[in-house]
């Protein structure tokens, strides 16, 4: 396996960011907040006893990044799946990024013009509404706990996770194959999806 130790990292990382929350009351709540809402939505699920010494695992640190006040979301949790393990690699060296699938952004704006109507929408939560395979979660295990008096808890990403490279392609690809599946039933909002539509990832 090409992948080295990573667990010792992500402890080291999460009690620094534990010291840093600390210090900030009020981003230690929407920290906490963020987690619980991921374990409640099922994005997240505990690791079982059982499986904790499965070698075929990765850790991935994380920490806050507060974002615009316009956002809906004032604080996203970043998992880095470009830290690297005891063997020099990570996640992302060795995940395929995989080709654009979207038209190109010059393109779709020459095309803006012929439309008299333009949608622009957030999709909430993009990335957590495609499942990963449940053969693959445990490459995407976090260490994580509530309170310093709590023990440290694993748990793994059962979604797409926000800063893996792969991710703009799963969201994108995910939506052009609803497109296709859903064309006899919608065909105006197909075409438009396939042919006239932009992600951007913010």
């Amino acid at each position: 396996m090409r992948l080295g130790n990573s667990k010792q990292n992500a402890i080291r990382r999460l009690i620094s960011v534990e010291r840093h929350l600390i210090s900030d009351p009020d981003k230690c709540n929407l920290y906490r907040n963020f987690m619980k809402e991921y374990l409640n939505l099922k994005h997240m699920e505990l690791v079982t006893d059982s499986e904790i010494n499965n070698v075929k695992s990765l850790y991935l640190p994380h920490h806050g990044v507060v974002r615009d006040p316009s956002c809906t979301t004032k604080l996203r949790v970043v998992f880095d799946a470009s830290s690297k393990t005891s063997s020099g690699l990570s996640l992302n060296d060795l995940l395929m990024v995989s080709p654009r699938v979207q038209p190109e952004l010059f393109l779709i704006l020459i095309q803006f013009r012929i439309f008299s109507v333009a949608i622009c929408a957030d999709v909430e939560k993009m990335f957590r509404q495609i499942k990963v395979y449940e053969e693959d979660v445990d490459w995407q295990r976090i260490l994580w706990r509530d309170s310093l008096t709590e023990p440290i808890r694993e748990c793994r990403l059962t979604t797409v996770t926000y800063g893996t490279s792969s991710a703009p392609f799963f969201s994108t690809r995910t939506l052009r194959q609803l497109a296709i599946d859903e064309q006899e039933n919608y065909p105006a909002a197909s075409r438009a999806t396939v042919s006239h539509f932009y992600l951007m990832t913010c």
